[in-house]
């Protein structure tokens, strides 16, 4: 079984809640996912460098704040630079993913500091590999992939708990996202 490590900041419990859906996705396709909250800035990030370290892959999560990852998560990346230096990331699969207020909120931002973060890391970035709701015809918010992101997961959460949003088409995008992370991890494993 695949390990994939779930890594994410989460300031209002938004991205949490899709990081659950993620792991969801992730263990309905056969891997063995490990949430890794981010919970300050100001955290000791060594178990989280080394769970990253034991897993087939990663997923990175952060909200989108204005225009880019959170400051917890940066502080998380800036602290990855000790595996960064032996390269204990190198060829393992990567992936992210982003929640904001706006349909748009300058997501795409956010998702390619996380790929060249993960390029940095000499690691293997996978895409949703979803087209988007538009292009099925369901604009819906009931509606899979309705924000059209390719590069990594986007979702949207208005101003209400995050028992109420994001909705239900964005928590089924959170699942099949897992489910091809986990499936895609399996696969290079085996390869190798």
């Amino acid at each position: 079984m695949t390990k994939v490590a779930i890594v994410y900041h989460s300031g209002y419990g938004h991205t949490a809640v899709v990081a659950e859906h993620v792991a969801k996705g992730v263990k309905e396709a056969g891997g063995e996912p490990q949430l890794l909250p981010i919970t300050g800035a100001d955290a000791n990030f060594d178990p989280i460098l080394d769970a990253v370290t034991a897993a087939d892959a990663v997923i990175f999560g952060s909200p989108t704040y204005m225009g880019g990852v959170s400051a917890p998560f940066k502080a998380f990346a800036d602290a990855s630079s000790k595996p960064w230096f032996s390269q204990a990331w190198r060829n393992k699969i990567a992936a992210g993913f982003t929640n904001s207020l706006s349909l748009s909120g300058d997501k795409l931002s956010t998702l390619s500091y996380l790929s060249v973060l993960s390029a940095q890391h000499g690691m293997i970035w996978v895409s949703t590999g979803l087209k988007p709701g538009a292009s099925l015809g369901d604009t819906t918010v009931e509606g899979v992939n309705r924000v059209g992101s390719s590069l990594g997961l986007m979702t949207q959460s208005d101003n209400a708990a995050p028992d109420v949003t994001p909705g239900a088409g964005d928590l089924a995008t959170a699942r099949l996202f897992g489910a091809r992370i986990a499936e895609a991890t399996a696969r290079w494993v085996k390869g190798a």
